[in-house]
C-alpha cells in the first residue's frame, strides 16, 4: 500500500474509522469521504470530502485519480426496514454505487475496486428456519442467491454492476466483492453498541430469539481483512468476508454479564425466523493467508470500554441546512445549484425562496416559498421571527439593495444559529458606491477605470454615464460624446463619468473566505448580453488576468460569492469596471467550471476544513448558454 493512492467511501462508519489509520500506517495517500464530519482521529495528512458523493464530479475523481477504490458506503437499517426506506436504499446504495463506478470505470489510474458487499444477498431460505437450530449453515460463495431486503438487492445489484465492468475492463482493472456478515464495532448502532450504551446506564436490554446463531465480525477485523483484499495483486470476484465461526444471540448475552453480574435482559417474543449462518472463508484464508483475529471476548471489552469513555460526551447532530435565498424572484438556476448543494449534507436539506412578489416564479421550483416583508432596519425583528419559525439556519442575499441589510445583521442572527452568506460591511458599501470603488483602485495603483462625478476631471472624448448608486446597466448612457454626457446626467439621480474603454467584456467569478482569501476564480467572457445580464458566455483561462484579480479581490476584503466585471483592452490588459459581492446572474458557469461557492459556504459554515476542498478547475473552455425552460406544476389548487 506505501505510497498507493486509495480512495474510501463512507469512511466515517464503524469500518472506515478502523481502516483509515491502519491505510495510513501502511503509506497510502488517501481520500475519504462520508456524508459525516471528520472523525476527531483521523490522521492529518488525510484528504477529507464530507457531503453525499452523488455530487462528486468526475473533475474530484480525476484530480486525486486513485488506484484503489474500496466502498464501504451505504445506508441499512438494523431490524425491518421501514416503508421510508424506499427512497433512502435508492439514493444511498443503488445509485450512490452506479454513480461512483461511472465515475471510476474509465480512469486510467484505477487498478482494484473492493466493494463491501453483504450475506443478506444468500437465499434467505438456506439459513432461517422456523425453529432453531443446533449447527448453523456454512454459506459458500456458490450458494443460490436471493436478496431477503432493499439492501441486500441493492449490494447484489452493484455486484451484477462490477461483474459487467470486469467484461470490459478486466485487463486493467480488477474488483473484490466482499460478502460481509454480521458486522459491529464501536462507535456503531448495532445491537451489541446498544447494549453496552444501555447496560452502562443501568438499563435493561431487550433480547429476541436468544438462540438465534450469527457470524459477528468485528469492525476492526473487517478493515483488515478488505485491506488485505485491496492490497493482493489477484484476489477478485465473490469472496465471503466472516469469521467462519457463528455465535449464538445468548453467547453474547453471557458475555456482557462477565461485565454486569447485574444486569437484566428481559427474553420477548418475536415472529422473526430463527437465523443460524456463519460465513465459510476457506476462500479467504486460501487466498490471502489470514483469517479474522477477534471474538465476542476480546471485543465486547473494547466496545464496553469504548462506550464509557464517550459518556457524557454529546454527539454532533446531523446536519441539515434550510437555506433562504432572498430576493429570488426568477432566479431559478440559483435556487436548483441551491438544493443541490445543501443535498450534499443530506436529502432532508431544504431551500426556500423568499422574494417581494408572491408571483415569483422561483417559488414553482424551491422546496418553500416566504412572500418576505422588505429588508428594511424596521422589520427586522418581523424577519428574525419568520426565519425561526421557518427553522432557517441559512441565508444567501442576492440583490445589491438587500447585501447591507443582511450584512450589517449578520453578528445578531448569527447568535440565533442562522449564517447569513455576505461579505463585510464596510466591502458591501465600497462596491456599491461606484464612484468610492474607483477612487479606491486609483488611489492603490490598481487597473481600474477611472471615474468622477464631475465631467471636467476627465480628458476622454468619449464617455460613459452611470448612476453612481445600483444596477450598473440602469441608466447607462454609452459611447456619449462630451456634450451628450453631459445632457445624459440631467436625467440620472447621482451621475459619475468614466472614460469609455473598448476591448473584450468578461467577469469574474470568484469565492473568498472568511479570512478574504480567494479559494476559487474562473474567468468567462461575456458574449451576448441582455438587461445587464450574460445570456451567452464563454468561461477561459488565463493566468496573468487570474493573479491580477485574485490579488484585487482579496484586497477588497471580501468573501463568499462575488462576481466582478471588467475589459480586457486592446493590449489584453485588465481594466476593473466594478465589484458585485453577490452571486451573479450567469455565475452558474463558473459552478460549471469548479467554482463551488455554494458548497463551500456551506462547508465553512458547518466548520469543515476548507483545505479538504480543493478547487478542481475544469479544464478547457466551454460555453453557457442560458435559455428558457418549461415547467409543468400540478396542484390540488389550480
Amino acid at each position: 500500500m506505501k505510497g498507493k493512492r486509495v480512495f474510501v467511501s463512507g469512511a466515517a462508519g464503524v469500518i472506515g474509522r478502523e481502516m483509515i489509520p491502519r491505510l495510513v500506517a501502511r503509506g497510502a495517500i488517501v481520500l475519504a469521504a462520508d456524508l459525516k464530519p471528520r472523525p476527531e482521529g483521523f490522521p492529518a495528512q488525510v484528504q477529507y470530502r464530507m457531503g453525499d458523493l452523488n455530487c462528486m464530479t468526475q473533475i474530484e475523481w480525476d484530480t486525486f485519480a486513485p488506484e484503489i477504490f474500496i466502498h464501504l458506503a451505504a445506508t441499512f437499517e438494523r431490524s425491518e426496514e421501514s416503508y421510508g426506506f424506499w427512497e433512502e436504499n435508492f439514493l444511498h446504495n443503488v445509485q450512490l454505487s452506479h454513480h461512483l463506478m461511472s465515475l471510476a470505470r474509465n480512469a486510467v489510474d484505477l487498478k482494484k475496486v473492493v466493494f463491501a458487499s453483504s450475506y443478506l444477498i444468500y437465499a434467505p431460505d438456506l439459513y432461517q428456519f422456523d425453529s432453531p437450530r443446533d449447527h448453523a449453515i456454512s454459506l459458500k460463495e456458490t450458494d443460490p442467491v436471493y436478496p431477503r431486503n432493499l439492501t441486500g438487492m441493492a449490494k447484489f445489484a452493484h455486484e451484477i454492476e462490477l461483474r459487467f465492468i470486469d467484461t470490459f475492463c478486466g485487463d486493467r482493472l480488477s474488483t473484490v466483492c466482499a460478502r460481509i456478515y454480521r458486522g459491529y464495532g464501536r462507535n456503531s448502532r448495532d445491537v451489541i453498541s446498544r447494549w453496552a450504551r444501555d447496560l452502562l446506564q443501568g438499563k435493561p436490554v431487550t433480547v429476541y430469539r436468544p438462540e438465534g446463531q450469527f457470524d459477528y465480525i468485528y469492525a476492526a477485523d473487517t478493515a483488515e481483512g478488505l485491506i488485505r483484499l485491496a492490497g493482493h495483486p489477484t484476489a477478485s470476484g465473490i469472496i465471503n468476508l466472516g469469521t467462519g465461526r457463528a455465535r449464538s444471540v445468548s453467547d453474547v448475552v453471557n458475555v456482557f454479564r462477565k461485565y454486569f453480574p447485574e444486569m437484566q435482559a428481559n427474553m420477548e417474543e418475536s415472529d422473526i425466523p430463527y437465523e443460524a449462518s456463519q460465513a465459510d472463508i476457506s476462500r479467504y484464508t486460501s487466498l490471502i493467508g489470514w483469517q479474522p483475529e477477534y471474538d465476542i471476548e476480546k471485543a465486547i471489552p473494547e466496545i464496553i470500554e469504548y462506550e464509557r469513555s464517550q459518556s457524557g460526551r454529546t454527539t454532533s447532530p446531523h446536519l441539515r441546512f434550510r437555506a433562504l435565498i432572498s430576493s429570488a424572484a426568477a432566479k431559478v438556476p440559483l435556487v436548483r445549484a441551491m438544493q443541490a448543494a445543501v443535498r450534499q449534507f443530506g436529502p432532508d436539506g431544504a431551500v426556500v425562496a423568499g422574494d417581494l412578489d408572491a408571483r415569483a416564479v422561483s417559488a414553482y421550483v424551491a422546496d418553500e416559498f416566504w412572500p418576505m416583508p422588505p429588508t428594511r432596519k424596521e422589520n427586522f425583528a418581523q424577519i428574525m421571527e419568520a426565519l425561526r419559525n421557518r427553522n432557517i439556519n441559512c441565508v444567501l442575499p442576492t440583490r445589491d439593495g438587500e447585501l447591507l441589510f443582511w450584512a450589517q445583521h449578520k453578528d445578531e442572527l448569527a447568535k440565533a444559529g442562522i449564517q447569513v452568506i455576505v461579505s463585510p460591511p464596510d466591502s458591501i458599501a465600497l462596491c456599491l458606491d461606484k464612484l468610492a470603488f474607483a477612487r479606491y483602485g486609483q488611489q492603490r495603483g490598481l487597473s481600474f477605470i477611472p471615474a468622477s462625478d464631475n465631467l471636467d476631471e476627465l480628458t476622454a472624448d468619449t464617455l460613459v454615464v452611470k448612476e453612481r448608486y445600483g444596477a450598473g446597466s440602469r441608466s447607462l448612457g454609452l459611447n456619449l460624446t462630451r456634450e451628450e454626457a453631459r445632457r445624459h446626467a440631467t436625467e440620472l439621480e447621482a451621475p459619475i463619468f468614466q472614460p469609455m474603454v473598448h476591448g473584450i467584456e468578461i467577469s469574474i467569478d470568484a469565492w473568498l473566505d472568511r479570512t478574504h482569501k480567494v479559494k476559487g476564480l474562473v474567468l468567462r467572457r461575456r458574449d451576448q448580453v441582455v438587461n445587464g445580464e450574460s445570456r451567452v458566455t464563454t468561461v477561459f483561462s488565463d493566468e496573468a488576468i487570474e493573479a491580477s484579480a485574485r490579488m484585487i479581490l482579496e484586497s477588497l476584503k471580501l468573501s463568499g460569492p462575488v462576481v466582478m466585471q471588467a475589459f480586457l483592452d486592446e493590449a489584453g490588459g485588465l481594466q476593473v469596471i466594478e465589484c458585485n459581492p453577490r452571486f451573479g446572474g450567469a455565475s452558474t458557469a463558473g459552478m460549471a467550471a469548479g467554482l463551488d461557492g455554494l458548497h463551500w459556504s456551506l462547508l465553512e459554515i458547518a466548520g469543515a476544513d476548507l483545505g479538504d476542498w480543493p478547487f478542481h478547475r475544469r479544464p478547457g473552455r466551454f460555453r453557457q448558454v442560458r435559455v428558457a425552460q418549461d415547467l409543468y406544476v400540478a396542484d390540488s389548487d389550480l
